[in-house]
């Protein structure tokens, strides 16, 4: 059963050892937004967390660091792509531990990443009885800035504002759209955030997505949001 969600960024910076005190300062939103979402996770003790990220290293373990620092990992799959993910993934009872899932996303579009979303529950979370967290790793707009890593585009700031006020309506349709709406907007994350959006779509929660942050001191857009499943 699906007991949490949320959408995190990953850049490297907000780890203590990676991001000076100046850099994690201008962050400091959403480090306190994930030290927030740590808790609740905290409170709910899930015994199995899907990750869905672009990377496959700072993407899993930056959230990561923060969410579960204070829960125990049993182990971690190194999962390379929605197939293998539905193979791995087995329904099991409840434990004492954590086991991570992490599934990279693809170059596929996100309407095929919503639909990898809806075919894994169908197939190996509707039935399994452990706690199950959901965690979308990525990053928005990457063009937000002159100074940035990409430079400015007009899209970046368009999808930025878009995405936040479609998942906050949940206009999944809209959200689908994006990637053809602002092409050169160099965002990261939206296959990750759709594949958890089908996920939780095909389970028929009735969910709620609380912006908990959003900044972009950088050129590149950190969104972190919690998804109340009631």
């Amino acid at each position: 059963m699906i007991k949490f969600a949320c959408i995190s960024p990953h850049p490297p910076l907000l780890l203590p050892n990676v991001g000076s005190p100046a850099d994690r300062d201008k962050v400091k939103k959403t480090i306190k937004s994930l030290e927030f979402l740590s808790e609740k996770l905290e409170e709910i003790k899930p015994n199995k967390i899907i990750i869905s990220s672009p990377h496959p290293d700072w993407g899993v373990k930056v959230p990561l660091y923060f969410l579960i620092s204070k829960l125990k990992i049993k182990k971690q799959f190194e999962i390379q792509n929605y197939q293998e993910a539905s193979n791995v993934i087995i329904n099991s009872s409840a434990s004492n531990h954590i086991t991570v899932y992490p599934v990279l996303t693809s170059c596929d579009s996100p309407k095929q990443h919503y639909k990898w979303g809806k075919n894994l529950y169908q197939s190996k979370i509707a039935n399994c009885k452990s706690k199950i967290a959901l965690v979308a790793s990525g990053d928005m707009s990457h063009c937000l800035k002159a100074d940035g890593p990409y430079g400015f585009h007009p899209d970046g700031p368009k999808f930025d504002r878009e995405f936040i006020e479609a998942v906050k309506q949940k206009n999944i349709e809209k959200i689908l759209q994006l990637n053809d709406l602002y092409p050169g907007a160099g965002e990261c994350g939206l296959r990750s955030f759709c594949f958890l959006l089908g996920i939780l779509e095909t389970a028929n929660i009735n969910w709620q997505a609380e912006i908990l942050s959003y900044e972009n001191p950088f050129g590149v857009g950190y969104l972190v949001a919690n998804f109340h499943l009631l």
